[in-house]
């Protein structure tokens, strides 16, 4: 993919900045979203920072540079009105993200000194030392709790602790703290700190890591959140914090959220009445919605006929979740997912489409019965998609894939109607298995002993990582899921060797559930990989079942065999069973699950138990 340009300095024949802030470096729009957004921490050269939060981000953000773009099914599912692009990173930008210096403790290799930043006295603009004149170095550890908090680590109470456990002395005793580098090893023991005071002997950075270790000093979090400024209060937090590595995963993940523009919300236009759709939710019948809308608008001047704002209604309320009342987040999630389904099962028909339309989705031509023996049916060629991506919230030390609200931190401290996002635009190949012989396989009682063994060990790891394990999210592994999950990976594989694709510009989008067994993959980038026609002639049936085929015979065998297919337990903390890098796995942009609950044996059997694998016995093995 070709680099995006650089940005030119200010003085250069680029834009002017809108601000007077220095540009300290530059990222692509999706890593705005995926891996540097609101409250991660970026290194730019020799430099640290955090990315600013949306608060700011509000009066950044110009509209020029952040585009709105609309997703009324998304928009409502996270009580938004819309959603806005992240700034661009081109010659005619004049702003950009905002962020701020942390952490604010720095070293100078030099000197040895550890202090605060502007202790330095560093040249305006710069981050050097004042005496030394040599680049000063950001703290590598940086402490963080479940709730979301970041802040410095203790360097005063870890080097003045006493010997007594649980003691400490806090505060300034008038000496400036050192930090060297022994050089014996690259271990965390030849990181050692000291003070000058002389009541304290140099210590090391072995054991900050520990799960208490900070708590045998006495420390809780204050709730800091350095991403909002210092206008923003510490919050009362008072939870255990733990030492991180600047540049560990733990420190910042994503809570993405997404959805496909499907009919009526596919037309291509942006939302007509944002702003108006809870006000409209409340009335029953079209006299008052009528009324409602002449007094909002000028007589005349709808944006759209009261036929359109009713079909839009009743397509609102189609995928209200039923039973449950009020309706939980991950309830109204599947929800929607629901409706993406059963769109992916219908299509639309030729007539459907106009050249504004976001969402083709057909019938192949050719002779589906060829898939009936490998137990696949119902293709469809997603010949046009859009899917946006949002990013809701961020977590710290917890798995951002099985969180509650309760351990996701917002962009911004006063809540806002707009989030930040991203959109795909591409194609895709659909496909279900059949719902009969699924049943009778996911039956089985060497299936279920199976899945059972990939499921207690999920569900033990979100016990581990939860304060209260009787309030952990339940693991989603089914036999239908591990099964579909481990189909979608083994097929992009396929793809990404018989068809040119590489495998990270694909992506699963999974449809597991009791009254679903469908997977979409699709293209994953908007660039040349992303909708030239390719992807979709592989769900012709023919080729897909050529390509299953061939997928399922390769999945039958790993380099890594027999050890692979003979484990008892693999990926994280047991969550896998017969699959590593070698066979299945993917690149982790990819996958929905981040490369866990996945089983090949459940696709091919096992050598002992042959029965287990869905395609044994269908000439695909």
């Amino acid at each position: 993919m070709t680099p995006p340009p650089r940005r030119r300095r200010p003085g250069s024949n680029g834009a002017t900045p809108a601000h007077s802030f220095p540009r300290r470096g530059e990222i692509r729009r999706a890593q705005a979203i995926t891996t540097y957004g609101v409250g991660s921490l970026i290194a730019v050269d020799h430099e640290s920072f955090v990315v600013s939060g949306l608060d700011e981000a509000d009066r950044s953000w110009r509209p020029d540079e952040s585009p709105k773009i609309y997703e009324r099914r998304l928009a409502r599912l996270l009580d938004v009105h819309h959603f806005r692009l992240p700034p661009a990173s081109d010659d005619t930008s004049k702003d950009g993200l905002r962020v701020r210096r942390f952490p604010l403790m720095h070293s100078c290799p030099e000197c040895n000194e550890l202090q605060h930043h502007r202790d330095f006295n560093p040249p305006a603009g710069r981050s050097v030392c004042g005496t030394c004149e040599v680049d000063l170095v950001p703290s590598r550890f940086v402490v963080a709790c479940e709730a979301g908090h970041l802040g410095e680590f203790p360097y005063w109470p870890w080097v003045h602790r006493s010997s007594d456990r649980g003691s400490t002395t806090i505060g300034k005793c008038g000496g400036k703290l050192k930090l060297r580098t022994s050089g014996r090893t690259s271990s965390l023991r030849s990181i050692l700190v000291s003070c000058t005071c002389g009541r304290a002997p140099e210590v090391s950075m072995e054991g900050s890591f520990r799960r208490n270790a900070l708590k045998d000093l006495g420390l809780k979090c204050r709730g800091t959140r350095p991403w909002l400024g210092s206008s923003a209060p510490a919050q009362e937090c008072g939870l255990p914090l733990r030492t991180l590595q600047r540049g560990s995963s733990s420190v910042w993940q994503p809570v993405l959220k997404s959805a496909l523009s499907i009919p009526p919300w596919s037309n291509g236009r942006a939302d007509p009445l944002a702003g108006h759709w809870e006000k409209l939710r409340k009335y029953d019948n079209r006299a008052a919605i009528e009324i409602y809308l002449d007094a909002v608008f000028d007589e005349g001047e709808w944006p759209v006929t009261l036929d359109e704002v009713m079909e839009l209604l009743e397509a609102e309320r189609e995928e209200d979740p039923e039973g449950e009342a009020p309706a939980s987040f991950d309830h109204r999630y599947r929800a929607l997912r629901n409706k993406e389904y059963d769109r992916l099962r219908c299509g639309n028909d030729e007539s459907d489409h106009s050249r504004e339309e976001q969402f083709i989705c057909e019938t192949p031509l050719g002779d589906q019965s060829v898939l009936e023996p490998l137990g696949v049916t119902g293709p469809m060629l997603v010949k046009k998609l859009r899917e946006v991506r949002a990013l809701k919230a961020f977590t710290r030390l917890v798995d951002a894939e099985s969180t509650t609200d309760a351990k996701e931190m917002p962009l911004s401290e006063k809540p806002l109607r707009w989030l930040p996002a991203m959109e795909v635009r591409g194609e895709g190949v659909f496909l279900r298995l059949d719902e009969d012989r699924l049943d009778i396989w996911e039956k089985a009682p060497a299936v279920a002993a199976r899945v059972e063994r990939i499921r207690t060990a999920h569900q033990r790891m979100l016990e581990q990582r939860a304060d209260d394990p009787s309030r952990a999210v339940p693991s989603p592994a089914s036999p239908r899921m591990v099964l579909l999950h481990t189909l979608a990976h083994v097929l992009i594989n396929e793809w990404s060797l018989e068809a040119g694709y590489p495998a990270a510009s694909l992506r699963e989008r999974l449809y597991a559930a009791d009254d679903m067994a469908g997977v979409l993959i699709y293209t994953a980038t908007s660039d040349s990989a992303g909708s030239l026609g390719g992807l979709v002639a592989q769900g012709e049936p023919e080729l897909l079942d050529r390509t299953v085929r061939s997928a399922v015979r390769r999945a039958e065998w790993c380099s890594s065999d027999p050890l692979c297919m003979e484990a008892e337990a693999s990926g994280t903390v047991g969550t896998n069973l017969a699959a590593c890098h070698a066979c299945v796995m993917l690149p982790e942009t990819s996958c929905e699950h981040n490369n866990i609950l996945l089983d090949r044996a459940l696709l091919v059997g096992t050598p002992d138990e042959p029965h287990v694998g869905y395609f044994a016995g269908t000439g695909a093995d």
